[in-house]
């Protein structure tokens, strides 16, 4: 199931080399061909420094209806002033005078170097180039030219049976570092041919973005440009608009966009591994989860599994000082990997000298770590990788 969010029924994109990379794709374009707007909901950085797109989306997302999404990478518009925002503003015209929309129905994201002024006619010819190159089959190209420090395209595809037929959920997603759990964390852009209600889209996406999106993290960054927009354009026909429609659609959503967070983290910055924290037996999920970031986000933490390096003890450190309740002579830590799973903690003690198994587990592509605080049925899982003389190589010559 290829495409992306060009595999929902009634869905083009374009994805071109403008000028902002010196020779990678740079821009991206998908639009709608319904005759009627479709349903638009998005969520957002909370970061309190928001790019321009960011603010200017915000609008259109708030009235419920949209067309098409235009993103440029390379350039983040981000810290511009009322000139980034007028400049948003002109490439959301510019797309609607090329497709013949209403410019207030058209979203703009950016990505790329926080700080510096697009140039403008560049940005406007490569949208005059995208527009003229829609197609069904344009989905990979545009999640292509959407990327700055990935090394590879995130593209899902998920498909539905609703009590009225089936429906396609697509995405491409876009992000490697400046990663951080808050409401987005990336671009990502979702499409879907099932008819859904503005408010309803909105409800399904907010609690979706949470077990996903919204718990994966690269270096405990939140980006200025953090966004996911999701449009749904009614083009198979089917409704969801029944709780247990609706239940289906959500699940199908988070599943999509679940892939799709950790194929991000699976490409982070140097990343050579992707860490799974499970962390159970809080008090509250709230606490679960405060409990895995912490972990997550600890370069102590992340630095030895770039190495194998057994040391249980940073993930107590890490324990420690999340916050949240604990009490140490009940907490459990085990890691597991491919079918091998390896008890480290019991009741807050070591329970073994030979930690050489541990070592290994912590060594594959993708380990889980398993922490149980013993308090009651709280849980939560957040994603990460490693971290690597790569990331620090990456970022150390990045301009942001």
């Amino acid at each position: 199931m290829s495409g992306g969010v060009t595999a929902p029924r009634g869905f083009v994109a374009a994805g071109v080399h403008c000028g902002l990379k010196e020779e990678k794709p740079d821009l991206a374009i998908v639009a709608s061909t319904t005759a009627a707007p479709a349903a638009v909901a998005g969520v957002f950085t909370r970061n309190r420094v928001q790019a321009a797109p960011v603010v200017y989306c915000r609008g259109v997302a708030a009235g419920g209806r949209a067309r098409a999404i235009v993103a440029n990478s390379g350039n983040a518009n981000a810290c511009t002033g009322d000139a980034g925002l007028a400049d948003t503003r002109a490439m959301a015209a510019r797309v609607a005078a090329a497709l013949d929309f209403d410019a207030g129905h058209v979203l703009v994201a950016s990505t790329g170097v926080i700080g510096v002024p697009l140039p403008m006619p560049t940005v406007l010819a490569g949208i005059d180039l995208a527009a003229a190159e829609l197609g069904s089959d344009g989905g990979e190209r545009a999640a292509d030219a959407i990327l700055t420090t990935d090394t590879r395209t995130k593209i899902e595809v998920e498909k539905v049976v609703l009590s009225g037929g089936q429906v396609t959920v697509g995405g491409i997603a876009k992000g490697a570092g400046m990663m951080a759990p808050d409401m987005a964390t990336t671009l990502a852009f979702v499409t879907t041919d099932a008819k859904v209600a503005p408010a309803a889209l909105d409800s399904a996406l907010r609690r979706a973005v949470e077990p996903t999106f919204n718990s994966v993290t690269v270096d405990g960054d939140t980006s200025t440009n953090d966004s996911i927009l999701v449009l749904a354009n009614g083009a198979a026909g089917v409704e969801a608009a029944s709780a247990r429609d609706l239940e289906r659609f959500t699940d199908a959503l988070e599943r999509l966009l679940g892939r799709l967070a950790v194929a991000l983290i699976a490409d982070g910055e140097g990343a050579n591994r992707v860490v799974e924290v499970r962390v159970g037996g809080a008090r509250t999920d709230a606490a679960a989860r405060q409990v895995a970031t912490t972990i997550a986000n600890s370069p102590l933490v992340k630095t030895a599994y770039r190495t194998g390096q057994p040391n249980w003890g940073r993930v107590m450190g890490a324990i420690g000082r999340a916050g949240v309740e604990i009490v140490e002579q009940r907490i459990a830590i085990a890691v597991s990997a491919a079918e091998e799973r390896v008890e480290v903690v019991h009741d807050g003690l070591g329970v073994t000298d030979d930690l050489a198994p541990l070592g290994r587990a912590m060594l594959a592509d993708h380990s889980v770590l398993h922490v149980d605080l013993g308090l009651g049925s709280g849980r939560w899982t957040v994603w990460t990788c490693d971290l690597s003389e790569g990331y620090v190589r990456i970022n150390a010559s990045y301009i942001s």
